[in-house]
């Protein structure tokens, strides 16, 4: 059968994660450039805050490795690790490169190199190129995509095996690991993927989840469904069944076979943008959508919502999570800049929805959202605003003795990322290294380059708890005065 080509793209996306045109980014700059000057003094421009930040590096941050970009990467996930070594872990990275018609739009696998925490020198981690590409990344295969990655998810029971949603209606699968390396250049033809999930009626461009107990996939699309598949019986030995005889790894016949729906769910009123699976059940998720809602589905009872929560925000939702540790929990984030925390006990009042708490840190749309595998309360958010805030629900509402002129922390943010200087369009946590995040932003025009990948930990100072940090600072403070004490 013929793989899938991405179909002509209808109108102009409502979402920012897109990276803009050249000349309508010009235009923007132009019209930034007319703001009155007393404005202008008020508001640091966006160079001045990366350079403030940048000072910070050696405090803030136990590692940290910036990548630039030869293309704009929509996405980015950790792969399995491959080695543990004395001082750092060798770990497979996902992440895409957009190209601009010049050459073939890629999938990378790349080898990262993770620096082990308390080993990296501060005063190295801030002594970057940000035109540089790091020593800590390099690039293990390349895949040539049928259109854009927009979205990479892998599967849980086997990172080998990767989705990925493009500008079509289907679901993408991969096995990275025998898929051959191919050479991107003009005119290439692309990679054919090892199966291909069928059952949306128009595209499919972001929603896309990878169940944490079983080989189900979910994905939501333009045509408002949320599609659910199984690819158990396509997987043997943690590989994907080959269809096809030795050595036509590349041609027409190689194609994987379409594999059609277990279960479509009707229910949302506009695009789809976001899904997640339940930590506790395969036959439980949830999506959200820009007709403001959230909506609970369990494939038991049928393919209509099990609850529907109207107005979740004030604007379209592009994000969600449920939480791992605690299934009761879920995330949410939006176009209002706002980040939800909901109770699926207690989801709406009135018949709108009724957060727990609404996390106001972001001064743009919220693209990303996911909590922690290391601490069950504690979560990450990226938007257009460039911020990657770090958040733990255990500080809502706690008081914080701070200076009176010191500007007020919105509750529960305790770190903020601004490494980046444009929008944070996809961040993952490493579920194999503690507190080590892997974040990419479209800042083309500031880096010389098609966008940053960043690698980094913040100090384990900032996190853990206060009296272990206090105790620690005094076995050092002991320690400084007996050396001064020696003749």
């Amino acid at each position: 059968m013929e793989s899938p080509q991405p179909q002509q793209q209808q109108g102009p996306k409502k979402r920012g994660r897109k990276p803009k045109p050249k000349d309508e980014k010009e235009q923007q700059q132009q019209s930034a450039g007319k703001t009155k000057e007393g404005k202008k003094s008020q508001q640091p421009s966006v160079d001045e805050k990366y350079t403030q930040w940048k000072s910070l590096v050696p405090v803030l941050y136990d590692w940290l490795a910036n990548h630039n970009l030869v293309w704009p990467s929509l996405s980015c996930r950790w792969g399995p690790q491959l080695e543990q070594a004395n001082y750092k872990n060798r770990q497979r990275l996902y992440l895409s490169e957009q190209a601009n018609g010049s050459v073939p739009n890629t999938l990378v696998i790349a080898n990262c190199e993770v620096v082990k925490p308390r080993v990296a020198a501060a005063e190295h981690i801030s002594q970057f190129n940000e035109e540089a590409r790091s020593p800590f990344v390099k690039k293990y295969k390349t895949l040539i995509h049928p259109g854009e990655v927009n979205r990479i998810r892998e599967l849980p029971q086997n990172s080998k095996i990767i989705a990925t949603h493009t500008d079509s209606p289907d679901v993408l699968i991969w096995d990275v690991e025998a898929q051959p390396n191919r050479h991107a250049v003009l005119g290439a033809t692309h990679s054919r993927p090892d199966l291909i999930l069928t059952g949306h009626q128009d595209n499919a461009e972001f929603a896309l989840a990878m169940c944490p107990s079983e080989p189900y996939v979910i994905s939501g699309g333009k045509d408002k469904l949320v599609v659910l598949w199984s690819i158990q019986d396509h997987i043997s030995g943690g590989s994907i069944i080959k269809q096809n005889k030795p050595g036509e790894g590349n041609d027409k016949a190689a194609d994987g076979p379409s594999v059609g729906p277990r279960g479509i769910f009707c229910g949302h009123e506009d695009t789809v943008e976001d899904v997640a699976f339940s930590p506790s059940s395969a036959q439980e998720f949830c999506s959200v959508g820009d007709d403001s809602c959230l909506i609970l589905w369990d494939a038991r009872v049928g393919t209509s919502p099990s609850v529907k929560v109207e107005k979740a925000h004030d604007a379209d939702l592009h994000c969600v999570d449920w939480n791992r540790h605690d299934d009761n929990l879920i995330l949410t984030g939006s176009a209002d800049n706002t980040v939800r925390l909901f109770d699926r006990r207690n989801l709406t009042s009135n018949g709108v929805g009724s957060p727990i708490y609404k996390f106001e840190g972001h001064k743009a749309a919220v693209l990303c959202v996911q909590w922690s595998p290391d601490k069950s309360s504690v979560f990450g958010s990226s938007a257009e605003d460039g911020l990657l805030n770090i958040w733990d629900t255990d500080k809502v509402g706690k008081k914080v003795d701070r200076p009176s002129k010191s500007p007020i922390t919105p509750g529960g943010l305790f770190f903020q990322h601004a490494g980046h200087r444009d929008k944070i369009v996809d961040f993952h946590w490493n579920a194999s290294d503690p507190w080590t995040i892997v974040s990419v932003s479209d800042d083309c025009d500031t880096t010389g380059g098609g966008g940053t990948l960043q690698i980094w930990r913040m100090s384990d100072l900032i996190y853990r708890p206060e009296e272990e940090v206090l105790a620690e600072l005094e076995k050092f403070k002991s320690h400084v005065i007996s050396c001064a004490g020696k003749p």
